[in-house]
């Protein structure tokens, strides 16, 4: 039974220990200001509407070139 109590403080110790760890780091963090946030965002848009162009031409050009391979296999071509 004390055993028990004895391991049981020692997880909330360590648990509090952690905590308190995590908001010493916490006040090391600098974060981004406005400017910079909002900076990154408008890239990451335009950076994934031009994946997005990117994949569908490969898109339409993969879809073409597998149809006339299909259509030249099976003699309609």
């Amino acid at each position: 039974m004390a055993d028990e109590i004895t391991l049981r403080q020692n997880q909330w110790r360590q648990l509090r220990e952690y905590f308190d760890a995590v908001r010493v780091e916490m006040k090391r963090v600098t974060w981004p200001g406005k400017q910079e946030v909002y900076g990154t965002t408008v890239m990451v848009i335009i950076t994934t509407f031009g994946f997005a162009f990117y994949f569908w031409i490969c898109d339409q050009v993969f879809s073409q070139l597998i149809t006339r391979i299909l259509k030249g296999l099976s003699g309609r071509g």
